[in-house]
Parts: C-alpha cells; sequence; structure tokens
C-alpha cells in the first residue's frame, strides 16, 4: 500500500516538489555558509520523493550542538522557512476535504513540521 502511495504522491505533484527543493538545495550550496540549508532542502527533498513509509523525528544529538540547531532553525524560519511551511499546510489542507486526498494531505502535514524546523531532525524510512 505504501508503495502504491508513494508512486500516486509522485504523479500528483511529489515530484514536482523533489525538483523543486534539489534545484534549492544547488543554489543554497553555491556559498560555504549554505552548505548546512543545501543539506537540510536535500533531505526534504528526498522526503518528497517517497513520503509513504518515512517518520521523522528529533535527533539526538549532544547538548552542545544543540544551540547551533536552534540558531540555525531560527536563521531558517526567517529566511524562507515559514513560506514553505505555509504552502505545505495550505496543500495538506486543501487536500483533506476528499477523502481520497486525506493521505496525501497528511503527508503535507508532515513535510510542513520538517519545513517549519528541520535542524536537529532525521528522516527514518
Amino acid at each position: 500500500m505504501k508503495t502504491l502511495g508513494n508512486l500516486l504522491w509522485l504523479i500528483f505533484g511529489g515530484l514536482a516538489t523533489a525538483l523543486e527543493y534539489f534545484i534549492s538545495s544547488l543554489l543554497m550550496m553555491i556559498t560555504i555558509i549554505g552548505i548546512p540549508f543545501g543539506v537540510q532542502s536535500m533531505k526534504m527533498a528526498s522526503l518528497c520523493l517517497w513520503p509513504f513509509g518515512a517518520d521523522v523525528r528529533k535527533k539526538e544529538t549532544p547538548p552542545a550542538s544543540g544551540c547551533l540547531n536552534t540558531a540555525m532553525n531560527i536563521l531558517w524560519f526567517l529566511l524562507g522557512g515559514i513560506w514553505i511551511s505555509l504552502t505545505h499546510l495550505f496543500f495538506g489542507i486543501l487536500l483533506s476535504i476528499t477523502i481520497i486526498g486525506i493521505p496525501f494531505g497528511k503527508q503535507h502535514f508532515k513535510l510542513a513540521g520538517i519545513a517549519l524546523t528541520p535542524f536537529g531532525r532525521e528522516v527514518v524510512r
């Protein structure tokens, strides 16, 4: 069932969303400062390609890196994370109107959460 959901997800917009994340990550990786943001965008691109069967959870990190994750999440939030998250939230609400679209809406809500604060999280398959 997960495979069917993932294939339908790719056909109905998942591939386009993943390509957008992938292109933005390559553009962010042009500068040294943008590499961590590009890596997080690449993580979201991989999640957009195959979201069914994947879970996002907080990464076990030492306390010293937690401060860095918080600072990077604040910077990400201010530079565009809020807009990406609102877009996923909008599509999640739109897709949840119909019964058939509810699983796809749930995936958009999962993507909205990781798009809001991607640092300090990991994707588990």
